[in-house]
């Protein structure tokens, strides 16, 4: 079975629309673009018209790529300070001149919506309760749950150790009593970890799951996304292969994706 994220997405975003119409009060998202990157503008302008769409009030704060980076923290600043604002984006990569770390620990994590200041990064490894989840964990989970697939007692591969995707997936698939084995690039034998799976998560970036490296009964999902060598949108997950295979197998696109983008509302809307 094909794991709509699309279709599940959609209804999760229906939902919060729903909610934050019977609310007095709405989110407020702040979003910090610096330069003029093209994939970077389109990711901001596609989270803004989905958190517009759903009724959370947003702003953009958009920077030149020489901008100095004392701006950038006066202006978090200025946002954590500010009761009105409940959630706080810098989009990321950062100019070379901007400390990505000092930006993410600046933030203040009850608005740290993307789950990257330490606090929130802490609490999750300590086994606490962070203000927001990783929205793209948080979407992996929000899947399997739609389609009502079982976590616990599970063993769970996660292929990647990132600390956006790879090592919050795995605390969070600990906190649901799966048994987690992390894999990445000098793991020996993948091959013959990922066949003794019953959840595989791959977020590496390139194709790595074949067909002879997964079981039956399996249930794959692939969160990495890039253009192969004809332009077209591709994942980690050898599809055509695969998909006969398995149980349950997301596609690229449509899968992960549009999931992450419903968590990250759900965490906006939370705020």
């Amino acid at each position: 079975m094909i794991l709509d994220g699309k279709a599940v997405s959609d209804r999760i975003i229906e939902g919060l629309k729903e909610e934050l119409a019977k609310r007095g009060s709405k989110p407020y998202l702040a979003v910090i673009l610096v330069g003029n990157d093209p994939a970077s503008r389109v990711y901001v302008r596609n989270k803004k018209k989905k958190a517009e769409y759903i009724g959370v009030k947003t702003d953009i704060f958009e920077y030149p790529d020489d901008v100095d980076e004392s701006v950038i923290l006066n202006k978090i600043d200025e946002l954590n300070n500010n009761s009105e604002i409940t959630a706080i984006l810098v989009q990321m990569p950062l100019p070379a001149h901007i400390s990505k770390e000092k930006v993410i620990c600046k933030i203040s994590p009850q608005k740290d919506v993307d789950c990257f200041t330490p606090e929130n990064v802490g609490r999750l490894s300590a086994g606490l309760e962070p203000y927001f989840y990783p929205a793209t964990p948080q979407g992996v989970l929000m899947l399997l749950d739609a389609y009502n697939i079982e976590v616990e007692g599970k063993h769970a591969v996660v292929i990647g150790r990132s600390n956006i995707v790879g090592k919050p997936m795995a605390q969070m698939l600990l906190r649901r009593n799966a048994t987690v084995t992390i894999c990445h690039s000098k793991t020996k034998n993948l091959e013959d970890i990922i066949k003794t799976a019953d959840i595989v998560v791959s977020a590496v970036g390139k194709k790595i799951v074949r067909c002879k490296m997964v079981c039956k009964k399996s249930v794959v999902i692939d969160v990495g996304i890039y253009r192969d060598s004809n332009g077209n949108l591709t994942g980690d997950v050898d599809f055509n292969e695969v998909e006969p295979v398995v149980e349950y197998i997301t596609p690229v696109p449509g899968g992960v994706g549009p999931m992450t983008i419903a968590s990250l509302m759900c965490n906006i809307v939370k705020s």
